[in-house]
C-alpha cells in the first residue's frame, strides 16, 4: 500500500552495478522477518512475470524489491579504511578518533544513489566542530545524514562519486540521547528517532497535537524540512497548552547548531533561544546547518480516536463548495452521528485532523480522521503502540505481485494496481466483501479466499483508539517504496473546500487525458491531509518567530490564511511519463494559486520544480518561483534566512552544489 510519502532510467539508476563487488558489500541482506518477507514477494513477482512469458532481470527484481521495501535499498553495510575494499584513500588528518567507514548514500525512494562515501559517526557534540574546522581547512564539506527516508537531494545529488571530498555525519549511531529539559519539554539530540521521540513523550504523559507518520525519521531531519503531520482545530476547540497545529519545528524552543566564532574562526557549539532572532533561521534549514540537539515543547497527552471510512466519493468529498450530495453513508451514522459530514472540509470542521488517501484510478478515497477522546468509546479497538494498519506495511501477495510486474514494465496495469489497494484497504478496514464479490475476474482472482481470511485475521482495523503516539505513526519501512511531489496551499479556513475542489478536478481530468493517450503516469495515490499555521506562540516562548524557511510560516499581508492543504501524488521511481505529469500539475498550481485566493509553496522533502524530464530541475523555480513564496507578504523570510544561515557558516561547509543554487 503506498504511504505518506523519474523518468525511465531512475530505477535502473538506484539498482545499477548491485552485482559488482563493492555494492555486494555492501547490501545487507537483513534477516529479520519483514525484510525476509517482502523480498519474497519480489521474487514472487519475477516468478508471475515469467509465468506472463517474460521474466525479471536481476536488475529488475532488485527494483521490485526496492519499491516494496526490500533489503536492497537498506545497504547498511560498511567498510572500513583499512579494508581492501574502500574504494578510495581515507580523507587525511580527520581528528584523532573519528568513527571513520564508506557507505552508499541510498534514499527512501531508491531514485538517489551514490558512490561508496566517506561516512563518520560522531560520539558526542562536541566532535561535530572539529570535524567542522577540518572540513574547512580541508575542502571537504559535511553532510548530516540519518534514515535518509527523504526524496529531495539536499543531502547528496544522484551519482555522487567517492571522489567528491564529501563527508557524511551519521547521526543516528551516537547522538540519539533523549531526556527531560522541564515538566513541559524534552532535551532530544538530533539523531534520535522520531518513534524514540514519541515514546519518551508518551511515558511522562506527554505528547504532540501531529507529527509525519514513519517512526524511522531523526529528530534533525524533521526539523531540517519543517516535518508536518494533519491537524487543525476543529469548531470550537481550544488550543491545549504545549500543543500547535503547525510543523514540528515551531515546537522548538531552544536548539544548539555548530557556527563559526568570528572571534577564533573556528567552528564551535552554539545555544540558542527561540526569543533570539537568528534561530528563526535554523528552524527549517534544508541542510545548510547542522544542529546537534534542541529542546522541544510538548503538551499533555491527547488521547485520539482514528476512523477510518471508504463509503463517501471523491465526488463529494472533494466537491465544489456546496455541491456535496447524499448524507453520511452508513459509517456515517455509526461513527458520526446520522448525515454526517459529506466534504473534506465538513470532517476539518467537525473532527479537525483529517487524511485522506486517493487511489489512483477509483472513485472512493480512504479518509481517516482523528478525534480527541478522553475515555475509550464503545465500538472503538483499543491499541497501545504505533503501526496499526499491518495490511499497509507489510504487503500482501497480490499486491506485491501487481507492485512487481508493473515497476518491470506492465505500467498498464496502473488502473488495475489502484483497485486492488482500494478493495485490500476497505476489506481489512471494514470487513465489507460487497465490493470484491461485485469485483471482475481478475481482481477476484487476486483476492484469494486465504488472503481474505489472513487480512481479517487481527480483527478489523475502522475505529481505533488509544495514546496520541499509537496513532500518529502508522507507516513502517517494510511499505511500498514511491516517489511523491509535495506543495502546501496557503488559504483561509473558509476557503479549503474550494481549494481541494479545485485540485481534485484538475487531477482528475489530467489523469483521463494521460490514459487517453495510452499513458499511466500514476500508480500510487493522492494523499491530502490539512494543517494551521506555524504560530510562534505556540512555543510558548515571548518574541518567538516563526521558522523563516517553513512552508507554514504565516504570511504578514494575509492574515487570514489559517490554514494548509496538503497535496501529494506518489507513483513508483521510473514511471513512464511521471516528469511530464508532475510538470503540467505543478504549473497548474502555479497558476491557480498565485497569491490571489490562495498561495503556494513546496514541500522541501519531496518532489518540486519539475522539467518534463526530472524533479529539482526547472532554474526558474528553484531561482525565482521557490524563494518568491517566501518573501510575498513582507516582513522577514528567505533573504534572511539566507543571510544568517551564510554568516553562521560563509565557508559553506554545511552545503551542497545543490543547496548553493537553491540558497543564494
Amino acid at each position: 500500500m503506498t504511504t505518506p510519502h523519474h523518468g525511465d532510467h531512475a530505477t535502473d539508476a538506484a539498482t545499477d552495478g548491485a552485482t559488482d563487488g563493492a555494492t555486494d558489500g555492501a547490501i545487507d541482506h537483513a534477516t529479520d522477518d519483514a525484510t525476509d518477507h517482502v523480498t519474497g514477494q519480489a521474487e514472487k513477482a519475477g516468478t508471475a512475470g515469467r509465468e506472463g512469458g517474460r521474466g525479471l532481470t536481476r536488475r529488475q527484481l532488485l527494483g521490485a524489491s526496492a519499491a516494496l521495501g526490500g533489503a536492497a535499498w537498506l545497504l547498511r553495510g560498511t567498510v572500513g579504511p583499512d579494508s581492501a575494499e574502500a574504494a578510495t584513500p581515507a580523507p587525511p588528518g580527520l581528528p584523532a578518533g573519528t568513527e571513520l567507514y564508506q557507505r552508499v548514500f541510498q534514499n527512501w525512494s531508491g531514485e538517489i544513489r551514490t558512490d561508496q562515501l566517506w561516512t563518520c559517526a560522531p560520539r558526542t557534540p562536541e566532535e561535530v566542530p572539529a570535524l567542522a574546522d577540518w572540513a574547512h581547512a580541508n575542502g571537504w564539506r559535511l553532510r548530516a545524514t540519518g534514515y535518509r527516508h527523504t526524496w529531495a537531494p539536499l543531502t547528496v545529488a544522484n551519482g555522487t562519486p567517492d571522489s567528491a571530498r564529501v563527508l557524511l555525519v551519521d547521526t543516528n549511531r551516537h547522538l540519539t540521547a533523549i531526556a527531560a529539559d522541564s515538566p513541559s519539554t524534552v532535551r532530544v539530540q538530533t539523531g534520535a528517532s522520531m518513534e524514540a521521540l514519541l515514546a519518551h513523550l508518551a511515558d511522562r504523559g506527554l505528547g504532540l497535537t501531529a507529527c509525519p507518520a514513519p517512526g524511522d525519521l531523526t529528530v534533525g531531519g524533521v526539523l531540517a524540512i519543517g516535518g508536518h503531520g494533519t491537524a487543525a482545530p476543529a469548531a470550537g476547540e481550544l488550543r491545549p497548552d504545549g500543543h500547535g497545529y503547525g510543523s514540528v519545528s515551531n515546537q522548538v524552543v531552544r536548539l544548539t547548531a555548530v557556527v563559526l566564532d568570528p572571534a577564533t574562526g573556528r567552528y564551535t557549539l552554539r545555544t540558542f533561544d527561540r526569543s533570539e532572532a537568528d534561530s528563526a533561521a535554523f528552524l527549517v534549514h534544508l541542510g545548510r546547518a547542522f544542529l546537534t540537539e534542541v529542546v522541544l515543547r510538548a503538551g499533555a497527552d491527547l488521547p485520539l480516536r482514528c476512523v477510518s471510512r471508504l463509503d463517501i466519493p471523491a465526488s463529494d468529498l472533494f466537491a465544489r463548495p456546496g455541491t456535496a450530495t447524499g448524507g453520511g453513508g452508513l459509517l456515517g451514522g455509526l461513527l458520526g452521528g446520522g448525515g454526517g459530514p459529506r466534504t473534506l472540509a465538513d470532517f476539518v470542521e467537525r473532527d479537525g485532523r483529517v487524511e485522506a488517501i486517493w487511489f489512483a484510478y477509483t472513485e472512493f478515497p480512504w479518509l481517516k480522521t482523528w478525534t480527541v477522546a478522553p475515555t475509550k468509546p464503545l465500538a472503538s479497538k483499543a491499541v497501545d503502540q504505533p503501526y496499526n494498519y499491518p495490511f499497509s506495511d507489510n504487503i500482501p501477495e497480490p499486491v506485491a505481485r501487481l507492485a512487481g510486474q508493473i515497476v518491470s514494465g506492465a505500467w498498464g496495469s496502473a488502473p488495475l494496481f489502484g483497485q486492488l489497494q482500494y478493495l485490500v484497504a476497505k476489506l481489512a478496514l471494514t470487513g465489507d466483501l460487497t465490493d470484491i464479490l461485485l469485483s471482475g475476474g481478475l481482481l477476484r482472482d487476486l483476492l484469494t479466499g486465504d488472503l481474505i481470511t489472513h487480512l481479517l485475521a487481527g480483527g478489523l482495523r475502522s475505529d481505533l483508539w488509544g495514546p496520541s503516539r499509537a496513532l500518529l505513526q502508522y507507516v513502517r519501512p517494510t511499505t511500498l517504496r514511491v516517489t511523491a511531489n509535495g506543495y502546501a496551499i496557503l488559504t483561509k479556513r473558509a476557503d479549503l473546500q474550494w481549494v481541494v475542489s479545485e485540485f481534485a478536478a484538475y487531477y482528475r481530468q489530467l489523469l483521463a487525458d494521460y490514459q487517453a493517450r495510452g499513458e499511466f503516469p500514476v500508480n500510487g495515490a493522492v494523499e491530502i491531509r490539512v494543517t494551521g499555521l506555524d504560530d510562534p506562540s505556540y512555543s510558548g516562548v515571548p518574541g518567538a518567530r516563526p521558522p523563516l524557511l517553513s512552508a507554514l510560516r504565516p504570511r504578514a499581508d494575509r492574515p487570514e490564511w489559517d490554514t494548509a492543504v496538503w497535496l501529494d501524488v506518489l507513483a513508483f521511481p521510473g514511471t513512464p511519463g511521471l516528469e511530464r505529469f508532475a510538470r503540467d500539475l505543478e504549473q497548474w498550481l502555479l497558476r491557480t494559486f498565485d497569491g490571489t485566493r490562495a498561495g503556494m509553496r513546496v514541500e522541501w522533502s519531496k518532489g518540486w520544480a519539475y522539467t518534463t524530464g526530472a524533479a529539482w530541475s526547472d532554474q526558474d523555480l528553484i531561482g525565482r518561483a521557490i524563494p518568491d513564496s517566501l518573501r510575498a507578504g513582507g516582513g522577514p523570510g528567505w533573504d534572511e534566512a539566507v543571510a544568517v544561515l551564510d554568516r553562521y557558516d560563509p565557508h559553506r561547509v554545511f552545503g551542497n552544489p545543490f543547496l548553493d543554487g537553491l540558497l543564494k
